[in-house]
């Protein structure tokens, strides 16, 4: 069965990853196949997992805390330039957690890049408390968005992460979506 990923399982990947892994702190190299993953500043540490998993897939992970172009307090110059960093990233994804709900950032990202990339470009990776808990997905716009899982996909006789869309009931795997 297809699930979401619980925040213990990617705090594991992140204790897992290997030495050495760096995602982007900068955007000389090839801007535009990176991947901007959004999240709120309280799930500093699942983001390290979410990194994990998008760089072994393929993707080029994208972070704006590690950007040195942005200002060192939030203002309008970082709403700009996060708007910019949204449109100039391949791909967008948003880390759900309990947190996300808290942020302002969350909610205004997700907007800029659906208006901007549109919905086949975007996916929610959702971190909940235990495997069976979604409730992150009880807010009424993000079942428009296709979400990273983990599970079955048929042609593939291992489980592995995937990009499902609840709306065409259809799934690809992460390394293809990210690629593509």
């Amino acid at each position: 069965m297809a699930r979401n990923v619980t925040r213990t399982e990617l705090k594991n990947i992140a204790a897992n990853a290997p030495q050495g892994r760096h995602f982007t702190k900068s955007l000389t190299s090839s801007v535009h196949n990176l991947t901007f993953i959004s999240h709120s500043s309280k799930d500093e540490e699942l983001v390290e997992g979410a990194i994990e998993v998008i760089a072994s897939h393929g993707g080029v992970p994208y972070i704006d805390e590690v950007d040195p172009a942005m200002p060192s307090h939030t203002s309008e110059e970082t709403a700009e330039l996060l708007k910019k960093r949204i449109v100039e990233c391949k791909r967008f994804v948003l880390l759900t957690s309990p947190n996300s709900k808290d942020s302002r950032w969350v909610p205004w990202e997700l907007g800029v890049a659906d208006g901007k990339k549109g919905i086949h470009k975007i996916a929610i990776f959702g971190a909940s408390d235990s495997a069976g808990v979604d409730s992150w997905s009880s807010w009424e716009y993000m079942g428009l968005y296709p979400r990273i899982i983990w599970g079955k996909l048929e042609g593939h006789a291992n489980e592995l992460w995937m990009v499902y869309s609840q709306r065409t009931n259809s799934a690809v795997s992460l390394q293809s979506w990210l690629r593509s």
